[in-house]
């Protein structure tokens, strides 16, 4: 599981600095709907730091709210689940 968490937010801040190189570039875009998948599915944290490393997407009220919204979700429901015992990680 945390595997998945480290991969899947490498990958959202990855996504995010492929899709900035592509709008300097004037190339075939990465849509905002696999952006947001990305962060949706586990890798918000990813996305945010993608965000603002590459300056991308962070004027869009979408990403800017919504981005660390579904971060902060998520973290509730990790600390949910941990704290009821069905998460066994650290």
């Amino acid at each position: 599981m945390i595997y998945f968490f480290v991969m899947i937010n490498i990958a959202a801040c990855t996504v995010f600095g492929i899709d900035k190189w592509k709008a300097v570039h004037k190339k075939w875009r990465i849509s905002e709907a696999a952006l947001m998948g990305l962060a949706c599915i586990g890798g918000s944290a990813g996305s945010l730091i993608g965000m603002y490393v590459f300056r991308h997407k962070t004027r869009k009220p979408m990403f800017r709210y919504g981005i660390p919204i579904i971060l902060v979700l998520q973290i509730m429901v990790i600390v949910y689940l941990k704290r009821r015992g069905f998460l066994i990680f650290p």
